[in-house]
């Protein structure tokens, strides 16, 4: 069934208004009629079943005939605090930590970080990674569509993330395998969980010293270097798999 997103503003007991690009997609791409069913979410974790009750050129009125909770959201908040890399790769990796069911992503500027988002265009960024977010979340069924906060410095990050149940930061010079898993394992029944993903030249030393002094673990994940974009993905990859619910 072709599941879209809207915002809370558009719906009310009965009905659900469509406007904006949605309306040539629904009309002119799946060219479909009144009668026929869709699924509309509000981005924040409902999923309403309904039926086109109408089609114009402006907007399409839907008639609700159930709401329920998103069944393909995990069992806990996963944030990915991610140190700004460099080219688009923060692009590639918004979809796929979306698509793997990230709850926020929070761009981080490290010391090590080779980009620097000029604040003037910082606005109009964050705009293009938010679309991406919401494209992924759409084609993944997601029943929320993550936030991308504004970039932090790793020091604002690390008092953000202090807010959450549990945090880690893979590391190279990290405990072994055997104690990741421990520290992973321990993470199953919380509700909020963290993780901080170094850019490309990786975390300076004093930036690992403050994490662990903010309770941020730091854990293995593997003898081989991932790279940025890799790194995030795997312990999201594990994180969800254990989270998934049934």
């Amino acid at each position: 069934m072709p599941r879209f997103f809207t915002d809370e503003s558009m719906i009310n007991d009965n009905n659900i208004k469509i406007t904006g690009p949605d309306v040539n997609h629904i009309r002119n791409v799946l060219r479909m009629q009144e009668g026929e069913s869709i699924t509309v979410c509000d981005g924040n974790g409902t999923d309403h079943k309904c039926i086109i009750s109408s089609i114009d050129r402006e907007e399409i009125i839907l008639d609700i005939k159930s709401s329920s909770p998103s069944s393909s959201e995990l069992g806990q908040r996963l944030y990915l605090f991610q140190g700004l890399p460099k080219s688009d790769k923060m692009e590639l990796i918004i979809q796929k930590a979306v698509e793997l069911g990230v709850y926020e992503i929070i761009p981080v500027a490290t010391m090590r970080a080779i980009v620097k988002i000029d604040a003037k265009k910082e606005d109009k960024k964050i705009a293009r990674w938010q679309q991406i977010a919401q494209a992924a979340a759409k084609q993944s069924g997601r029943g929320v569509i993550p936030k991308i906060k504004n970039p932090m410095t790793f020091k604002e990050a690390l008092s953000y993330a202090s807010e959450l149940d549990g945090v880690i930061i893979p590391y190279e010079n990290a405990e072994g395998i055997e104690h990741a898993r421990n520290v992973i394992s321990e993470l199953k029944d919380k509700n909020s969980v963290g993780i901080f993903i170094g850019p490309e030249g990786g975390f300076d030393t004093t930036e690992i010293e403050a994490a662990q002094k903010s309770n941020v673990i730091p854990i293995s994940l593997g003898k081989r270097i991932l790279r940025t974009e890799t790194a995030g993905l795997t312990i999201l990859s594990i994180l969800m798999f254990q989270a998934e619910k049934d």
